[in-house]
């Protein structure tokens, strides 16, 4: 067995220094947003925000001591238990959940309240691992992807019946990580055209869409049909070539034709109007568009260098809803400037790149697939969450990692970062495959 030394020394530190930042400049921000110099509450009191914040750190930090005390096989070993105790808890949300906003996501266990859904990104990854690092598991093979898309759908279906849209989004970063263990990589580019194609249709109308993609497909279909003209031309794989154009074609007439039915018939009100007022903010600012456009309002009201620490007044005026969980970025936008929100998108996209560098260099396929899936979801909140604020996705409520205030949240993410961290100081040991 490796001494306690040694695995201190094995630890990735940079890692830890970078969630040690996040989470201390989250809980300064936390308390920047819920600020009232007229009702002055101390940070460390467990009636503001601040405070109970300041409690998850430290369960957090007690979470950590367990993660680096249990052995590292044990999240190997004990994956499908832990996926099967998550799925069992978000089950128990429709029978003991309060409804809260529409949403039973939440369990009540006195004055702790957890949302399971949280703790689902750490569950399924870690199944994920465990069923890919199989050595007998072969990705390309049919009974492989439906499992993958069971071991995602599973959670995926529960969490979207709780209404928790934003949360549910967030497995579809697992792609990334099916990307980088054989996923076609057609199928990742159809996937972004096809969101592309999604928005297109809602600012133009469809048949100007329809006709201007038809004259590009008709062009590069001639093109092909050039080449039969050629001395010695195959002809086979001309026409190959070309049904694969007209195939193409007409999957994107499909998702233009199926963009309002998806819209009106399928979205709840509230998800349309997220829609609406990505797609024109400036209709109803008082209304749909209120909390993108009082977003922008805040972090453009930063300018340069920022208000300050807590003399931010869109801040204090409470224009921008939920600003302490997930607006968070407002108060940053706002206090720091564009150099504070510069430089804490950079810390934030290196400490991405960190966790992909560390998933590279594990000796298994159990704790590269882990750790890609960790980077993955951290990729897809940081994205997300900051590009809703500034209208480039529409808001769809999920938090930025260590940031945003939460209980669940913060101890879901402190999870999901150390179980990789205990797998890397032990990467040399490694024995699966």
């Amino acid at each position: 067995m490796r001494s306690e030394g040694n695995l201190i020394k094995s630890i990735d530190w940079l890692t830890v220094g970078f969630y040690t930042i996040f989470v201390f400049f989250g809980w300064l921000n936390i308390y920047a947003a819920v600020y009232d110099p007229e009702a002055y509450i101390s940070p460390f009191s467990g009636s503001s925000r601040a405070g109970q914040q300041l409690m998850w750190i430290g369960l957090s930090s007690v979470t950590i001591l367990m993660i680096m005390v249990v052995d590292y096989k044990f999240y190997n070993s004990f994956a499908f238990v832990l996926y099967g105790i998550v799925i069992f808890l978000l089950l128990a949300t429709f029978v003991l959940a309060p409804d809260i906003k529409g949403s039973r996501s939440w369990l009540v266990l006195g004055p702790i309240r957890l949302q399971p859904a949280e703790f689902a990104k750490f569950a399924t990854a870690l199944v994920l691992a465990r069923y890919l690092g199989d050595i007998n598991v072969k990705f390309n093979q049919i009974k492989t992807r439906l499992v993958i898309g069971a071991i995602i759908g599973l959670p995926a279906i529960i969490i979207i019946a709780q209404n928790e849209t934003g949360t549910m989004l967030v497995l579809a970063a697992f792609v990334i990580v099916l990307y980088r263990e054989g996923l076609s990589p057609y199928i990742l580019v159809f996937g972004i055209l096809s969101i592309a194609l999604f928005v297109m249709t809602l600012m133009f109308d469809k048949y100007y869409l329809m006709g201007t993609l038809g004259i590009f497909a008709f062009f590069i279909l001639g093109v092909i049909l050039l080449e039969l003209r050629k001395k010695n031309a195959r002809k086979r794989p001309v026409y190959q070539k070309a049904f694969i154009v007209a195939g193409v074609y007409a999957l994107c007439v499909g998702v233009i034709f199926s963009v309002n039915f998806f819209v009106n018939d399928v979205l709840q009100p509230h998800q349309q109007n997220r829609i609406k007022a990505l797609i024109d903010p400036e209709s109803d600012i008082k209304g749909i568009g209120w909390n993108l456009y009082q977003s922008k309002v805040a972090i453009g009201s930063g300018e340069l260098t920022g208000k300050g620490f807590l003399k931010g007044t869109q801040t204090k005026f409470d224009f921008v809803p939920e600003q302490s969980t997930d607006f968070i970025f407002c108060t940053i936008g706002e206090e720091y400037g564009w150099i504070g929100s510069s430089v804490f998108i950079l810390f934030y996209v290196i400490f991405i790149c960190r966790l992909v560098n560390l998933a590279e260099r594990q000796k298994d396929r159990f704790s590269r697939i882990y750790g890609y899936s960790v980077a993955s979801i951290f990729f897809f909140h940081f994205m997300v969450n900051i590009g809703m604020t500034i209208g480039v996705f529409p808001i769809i409520g999920i938090p930025l990692p260590f940031i945003s205030y939460g209980g669940s949240s913060l101890l879901g993410f402190t999870i999901l970062l150390f179980v990789f961290l205990k797998l890397d100081a032990h990467r040399k040991q490694q024995l699966w495959h």
